[in-house]
């Protein structure tokens, strides 16, 4: 698996996967973590993703390929968060190929990209409501830390919330103990 920095040209790939991935869309195959019923619209696009990337100029939107040259598997973003710690979040994967395991793949070369770069524990947010992604996480070493962070409500750029009681909750990871099998 070939995990890179992405590209201008990449874009627009990354925008189809990352809103095929948490948002679904009809007559794609199903993802078994999309927001159905939590939020609706769009989760990115491409200016929003181009605004990102110039307000974090220390981050890595990287890609995930079975080959270089080949059709995009999967994407996440890595962004340095404070001394030895990495944040990392927008994890996608194709979902008519979950079954192959490309997340578990994904997430473990991404800690290990950022523990290259002096990560020495990784951070994400996730919805409070997503107990199967959260789950998901937990069984790959990630700890919930008990912090939330509030739902930007009125910021409807990463879509319409369809519910009043939405924040994030905050996980995190040492990735210098010994790696969780998955």
């Amino acid at each position: 698996m070939w995990l890179t920095p992405a590209l201008e040209a990449d874009y627009p790939a990354i925008v189809k996967l990352v809103n095929l991935a948490y948002r679904g869309t009809e007559g794609a195959a199903p993802s078994w973590n999309v927001e159905n019923g939590v939020l609706a619209g769009q989760r990115i696009d491409d200016s929003l993703l181009r605004e990102e990337l110039a307000a974090k100029p220390k981050g890595h939107l990287l890609i995930y390929r079975d080959q270089r040259d080949t059709e995009l598997l999967g994407t996440v973003w890595l962004d340095p968060y404070a001394e030895g710690v990495w944040y990392l979040g927008m994890l996608a994967v194709r979902p008519d190929l979950q079954m192959r395991r490309l997340g578990s793949s994904l997430l473990a070369a991404a800690e290990g990209f950022a523990r290259e770069r002096g990560a020495r524990r990784i951070r994400m947010t996730v919805l409070h409501l997503r107990d199967i992604l959260i789950a998901w996480y937990q069984r790959r070493g990630y700890v919930v830390t008990g912090e939330t962070v509030p739902f930007p409500y009125g910021d409807e750029r990463y879509g319409t919330p369809l519910r009043n009681d939405l924040h994030f909750v905050v996980l995190e990871k040492d990735i210098e103990k010994a790696q969780i099998p998955d």
